[in-house]
């Protein structure tokens, strides 16, 4: 089982790395990719956690932005974590998103909605990279909604009067960094609707000139039809095929290992980084 896409209490998930490394092994999973929103903070403690035969893709999920202001998130996987220009564009965009989060919170408190930013900093781990998630913990914790996933249902959903951008890079910007830090790009669930608005299948050509290496196809929030769209797409451009989980502990209902790769696909992705990064025990 070939996991490919997870996150940690190093940003939206509620597992630390220990428990999500302690989580795939009980699983049986050959490989893992820990993927935290903006960082690579939780890399150290995953690696230290590693035992047995399971084998660590480290990365991150990058946010992004197009031009005509539709979010993106890209996966970056296997690229050296010590690359400056990486690591710089980590620190911008997790810069970006105090000012967003509080001009979200004002937006709320002007429809009478009783929220405040010292609430989203007590649903806050220590260490991780802030974001809407968290204001959705905070609005469960004052009885305002019932689960992260009713949030991201409507008032936190991209298309909600609430929603606000924040600085972010192109999606074909992260691809060009991560590609020049060594590693690949698999764009992350591309098609999901529920989300809010999603690219078009002309969009997806830049992304290939840029480096794109990947298409995240098998994932809970595309459906059957979206998701034999994107495999056209991947087998169309010569794209790898990827699918994960996008497991966030209990901050969602994504199962770990609800969906994988296919060792073929991931043995094929792998060999288009510029290093054989997997870290073993």
């Amino acid at each position: 089982m070939i996991d490919l896409h997870t996150h940690t209490n190093r940003s939206d998930g509620t597992d630390s790395p220990r428990e999500l490394i302690n989580k795939a092994i009980s699983l049986g999973m050959s490989v893992i990719g820990v993927t935290d929103h903006d960082t690579t903070s939780g890399w150290a403690e995953a690696t230290e956690s590693l035992r047995g035969t399971l084998g660590l893709a480290l990365g991150s999920e990058i946010s992004c932005l197009t031009e005509d202001g539709i979010s993106v998130h890209m996966l970056g996987l296997l690229f050296d974590g010590g690359h400056t220009e990486m690591q710089i564009m980590l620190e911008e965009t997790r810069d970006g998103r105090l000012p967003r989060m509080r001009k979200m919170i004002e937006k709320m408190r002007q429809t009478g909605i009783d929220i405040a930013m010292e609430d989203v900093y007590e649903a806050l781990p220590e260490g991780a990279t802030l974001g809407r998630p968290h204001l959705a913990d905070a609005l469960v914790n004052k009885g305002i909604i019932k689960s992260r996933d009713e949030a991201f249902q409507g008032m936190l959903n991209n298309d909600s009067q609430f929603y606000v951008s924040h600085a972010a890079p192109t999606p074909e910007v992260a691809i060009g960094i991560i590609r020049s830090a060594g590693g690949v790009a698999v764009i992350a669930h591309p098609f999901a609707s529920l989300r809010g608005k999603i690219l078009q299948t002309s969009d997806f050509k830049s992304l290939v000139d840029a480096g794109l290496n990947g298409i995240e196809v098998d994932h809970r929030d595309q459906n059957p039809d979206e998701r034999a769209m994107l495999r056209e797409i991947a087998l169309d451009l010569d794209l790898v095929i990827t699918g994960a989980s996008d497991y966030h502990g209990s901050g969602k209902l994504n199962s770990l290992g609800e969906y994988g790769t296919s060792p073929d696909q991931w043995e094929r992705l792998e060999a288009q980084s510029n290093s054989r990064r997997v870290v073993r025990a």
